[in-house]
This record gives structure tokens, C-alpha cells and sequence, in this order.
């Protein structure tokens, strides 16, 4: 959403500095919202110990994704952003912020995909 959002409160809003407030309340909360999401899906993988070796391995390779998008979403938070709100080097501090949140996405998505595969390649219904 902060692709799609973010350039919205900067048209919407009065000043930019209102709109990048509310930006890094929204990206504060969508840190926090990723951090809790990527947690329980490490513990929901982390139980399911009676899968099948095609999933286990493939929830071991998702694990590698999941957290990647964990250190891509704290990072962000606590790198990046005191950076922008100091004001130091904001082009370069901002690109990096967009990248990692991109990047964020593309673990996120890589993970599905690795854990929705496995599911394809279960050949009995008993053993999902």
C-alpha cells in the first residue's frame, strides 16, 4: 500500500512535511504489521513438523525469504528513516527506503511461492 499511498498524502495533504509525517506513521505501522506477520508465519512453519520432506524443505527455503523480509522491514525503520527525518543526503536515504520495501515484497513473494509449490507437488491427499 505505501507505493500507492504515500504518493497520494504528498498530493493531498497541505505541506510535505505533513504528508511525510503521516508517510512515516504508515510505514511505522506497516513495519510493525510485516514484523508480526513474519513471526507467525516462522512459528506456524516451525510446528508443522509432520509434512511431508517436500514441504519441509520447501519451509526451509521459505524461512531463508521470510526472514530477509523481517531484517527488510526493521531495517527501513531503524536506519533509514532517522536518516530522512535528519534531513542527511534525502535522495540517496529515500532510494534506499524504496528498495528495501520493494525488496521486502519480493521476499514476501518468493516465500508464497516457495510454500505454495510444495502443495503442487503432493501427490496424495493424506499427506497434505
Amino acid at each position: 500500500m505505501g507505493f500507492l499511498v504515500v504518493p497520494l498524502l504528498f498530493v493531498h495533504l497541505p505541506t510535505p512535511a505533513m504528508a511525510g509525517g503521516m508517510a512515516a506513521k504508515l510505514f511505522a505501522a506497516q513495519t510493525w504489521v510485516s514484523v508480526v506477520c513474519g513471526l507467525l508465519l516462522l512459528v506456524l512453519l516451525k510446528n508443522d513438523q509432520n509434512k511431508p520432506r517436500d514441504y519441509a524443505s520447501s519451509a526451509q527455503a521459505a524461512t531463508i525469504f521470510i526472514v530477509s523480509g523481517l531484517l527488510l522491514a526493521f531495517l527501513p525503520e531503524y536506519a533509514v528513516a532517522p536518516r530522512i527525518v535528519d534531513r542527511e543526503n534525502l535522495r540517496f536515504w529515500h532510494s534506499a527506503g524504496s528498495a528495501m520495501y520493494f525488496l521486502q515484497w519480493v521476499c514476501a513473494a518468493l516465500a508464497f511461492a516457495k510454500l505454495t509449490r510444495s502443495g503442487q507437488r503432493i501427490d496424495r491427499p493424506e499427506d497434505f
